[in-house]
């Protein structure tokens, strides 16, 4: 047996289908998340190739999966703009120009202030992101959850990077 649409349901018009258009603010706060997501895998490899002392061989590796999860994070988010066909802007004046995070050192670093300066640059990262939240996902709850993957993984990562500060 065949089943009949019901009254209401009827094929659209293909004229009628207009897409999701993000606002020019939308595609400005998602700007801003690309440039800090850059700059952070910058800065960790930075750290990474400049860090030394105790425990140098542990934070040299957490230091490459960050460093990973940025790019990736970054390309996530520059592929949903163009999906969305924004143009995101990743060379590199405009990410000098633009970033939120502070200023990462050129020379080498002992291993506790590379944690305290990374994570203070993850942290960075995450707070532009919550910063453009809201108004991100006022107008597309999908791009919203592309943030809440990229702040819970960096979130993530900035505690285990700490971590290797603590004291109990």
């Amino acid at each position: 047996m065949t089943a009949v649409a019901t009254v209401g349901n009827k094929r659209r018009d293909a004229g009628d289908i207009v897409g999701f258009a993000p606002s020019q603010k939308f595609i400005d706060n998602l700007q801003r998340v690309v440039v800090d997501l850059i700059e952070l895998q910058l800065q960790g490899k930075q750290a990474h190739w400049n860090v030394v002392g105790t425990n140098f061989r542990d934070l040299h590796l957490q230091l490459d999966e960050l460093v990973d999860f940025a790019r990736e994070g970054s390309d996530t988010v520059a592929e949903r703009m163009r999906a969305l066909w924004a143009v995101p802007d990743g060379r590199t004046d405009t990410v000098a120009a633009t970033t939120s995070l502070p200023a990462f050192p050129p020379h080498e670093q002992n291993t506790a202030e590379v944690v305290d300066m990374i994570t203070t640059s993850i942290q960075a990262a995450v707070d532009t992101m919550r910063s453009v939240h809201d108004a991100i996902d006022a107008e597309d709850p999908t791009t919203a959850d592309i943030l809440h993957a990229q702040i819970e993984g960096l979130e993530k990562l900035a505690w285990l990077i700490k971590s290797e500060n603590r004291k109990v």
